[in-house]
């Protein structure tokens, strides 16, 4: 009777599975296949040459990586400090930080940065759009606010497997002070949330279209659009790299799951 049942669940799962698969993968190949024949009559890696070695293509990448690197940097001081004192001094604010991180899910990124340029533009108080560099902190803020629901979640849910209370009681009672408990306690206990936002944040950060195309910004997302509005078999390239960069990113996020709970489960 258990075989009887246990075959169609299995086959249907595998069906299910297989269509899932093909849906994604047949597309990626067309995608791949479309790339390598910029070299008329024979496949080869010309679109990809040509890609990587635009001064365009390496600024833009460039720029998008420190934009990341700051966003991950910035958020991971703001989320850290607030889901540790939420958890520790005041749960009862926990349904309202977890609502105001749920906002950028629902509020779309031209309605933020259409927000930003009426407040802050150069005849503004606070004139951010005014400057180069002020605006790419504007941008940054920008990614912040878009990556906030992950970074919050994945840095929320390691601090549900530690002990906060009894940890910060026990580094208070050594005689360590604030800064030494939540950077040299806390910290290196939710390492694995922090990472697994940071992951989620990079792709984020490198895909993103809206903020850094209105704010006029030499962005990756923007240069990506560029490409495929005015040639052919480049656009494809750029597609299976921008695709490669966020599967890394993926896998790199359940490296480091794993890796945690395989940590764990040794503890």
């Amino acid at each position: 009777m258990k075989l009887k049942y246990f075959i169609p669940k299995t086959l249907g799962a595998w069906i299910a599975f297989l269509i899932g698969a093909i849906y994604f993968v047949v597309p990626l190949i067309g995608t791949f296949e479309f790339s390598l024949r910029m070299r008329r009559g024979e496949y080869s890696f010309d679109a990809y040459r040509v890609v990587l070695t635009d001064p365009n293509f390496q600024a833009t990448f460039g720029y998008s990586i420190l934009l990341a690197i700051m966003t991950i940097i910035f958020g991971v001081l703001l989320v850290v400090p607030t889901a540790y004192w939420v958890r520790l001094r005041m749960p009862y604010l926990r349904p309202v930080i977890e609502f105001i991180t749920l906002m950028p899910l629902v509020i779309p990124a031209i309605v933020i940065v259409f927000g930003y340029l009426r407040i802050y533009n150069s005849s503004s108080w606070l004139p951010f759009t005014g400057s180069t560099r002020a605006t790419d902190i504007l941008l940054m803020f920008g990614y912040v606010t878009l990556a906030l629901p992950y970074m919050y979640r994945s840095i929320d849910t390691a601090m549900r497997t530690i002990d906060v209370r009894t940890l910060t009681e026990a580094a208070e009672s050594l005689g360590a002070s604030w800064p030494t408990i939540l950077f040299k306690v806390i910290f290196p206990n939710v390492l694995s949330g922090v990472m697994s936002g940071a992951f989620i944040t990079f792709a984020i950060v490198i895909g993103e279209f809206t903020l850094a195309s209105l704010l006029n910004r030499p962005a990756f997302g923007p240069y990506l659009q560029l490409v495929g509005a005015n040639r052919a078999y480049e656009p494809s390239a750029l597609a299976i790299i921008a695709f490669g960069i966020t599967w890394l990113s993926m896998i790199m996020l359940q490296l480091v799951t794993r890796f945690s709970k395989f940590k764990t489960a040794g503890n």
